[in-house]
């Protein structure tokens, strides 16, 4: 006769508490998928494949011509950098000055004196830079924001915040590790559970500093394509193209990660099936054994 206090052993998954895996339908699974996105999205996948269009496209831009070059480099050593440099130094020393003398909440003859001298150095500086801005403007209009000078100096701008997306991503996903591996030791999580969730976290983190310096890009790219003084249409023109250009080769790369991630996970299942199709599941035969070797009182 069966005792009714006996606990009864787990319900069993599978010979030994095994998880059988189904990898056929995952490629189909994926098409359909993407096909279904770019049926209900097609803004998006158009602004997408314009993009991929114009990295294929566009290059390094238009090269200058012998005589835009020369207009080019004219226009820009007029730029007087020393004189600039004089009026910041000025300015950082008015300014250290004016702090020195500062009280936390009282300001004297001496520091009125010194915060008027800070003023106007200020002053000083921001003419120069106006005026060197102004000339920098006026060679860049000589050029053309779709010559290989505009298109240069948006790709070193995308790049800059490209990879500090990048480094965000790496920083962030050190201190994940360290505090995951933390929680995961004191919770007596397996070692695969701890990669599984550390994948995730990259991924997100990746996502996250990507599409965040995507979005900085983008919101300082007008004032890089105004300072090339362009007209209304090639303005809007190239602003567009080159928003499409960055997003897709973001959301390209990724692609190319969840794709290294999930090929991996794939691959692993794969070989998983290989030998057997099936996966050593948690509660698998030991603990059924330990619950049936346990004492029991009455």
């Amino acid at each position: 006769m069966n005792n009714p206090y006996e606990q009864q052993p787990p319900p069993r998954q599978g010979q030994h508490g095994q998880v059988a895996l189904d990898t056929s339908n995952v490629t189909t699974l994926i098409v359909a998928g993407a096909k279904s996105f770019a049926k209900k999205h097609k803004v998006i996948t158009g602004s997408y494949l314009f993009g991929l269009l114009i990295l294929l496209i566009v290059g390094s831009g238009t090269k200058l011509t012998l005589e835009q070059q020369r207009q080019y480099n004219h226009i820009m050593s007029t730029i007087d950098v020393n004189a600039e440099y004089d009026a910041s130094t000025r300015y950082g020393h008015a300014l250290q000055a004016y702090k020195a003398s500062k009280g936390w909440f009282t300001c004297d003859s001496l520091c009125q004196r010194n915060k008027e001298r800070m003023e106007r150095a200020q002053y000083d500086l921001d003419q120069l830079r106006a005026e060197g801005y102004n000339r920098m403007s006026d060679a860049k209009a000589v050029a053309g924001i779709f010559s290989e000078v505009g298109v240069g100096e948006v790709k070193d701008s995308f790049w800059e915040y490209f990879h500090a997306g990048k480094r965000f991503a790496k920083r962030q996903s050190m201190w994940d590790a360290m505090f995951m591996g933390m929680r995961s030791m004191s919770r007596d999580e397996s070692m695969v559970e701890y990669m599984l969730k550390m994948l995730i976290q990259v991924l997100i983190n990746f996502s996250l500093g990507l599409i965040m310096c995507l979005f900085i890009f983008i919101f300082g790219l007008w004032s890089i394509v105004r300072s090339y003084q362009p007209n209304p249409l090639t303005a809007v023109a190239f602003f567009l193209s080159a928003a499409c250009a960055a997003f897709a080769f973001v959301s390209t790369y990724l692609f190319l990660i969840y794709g290294a991630a999930a090929g991996g996970l794939y691959g692993a299942a794969k070989i998983i099936q290989a030998n057997g199709g099936r996966i050593e599941g948690p509660g698998g035969r030991r603990q059924y054994q330990n619950v049936r070797n346990r004492p029991h009182y009455y």
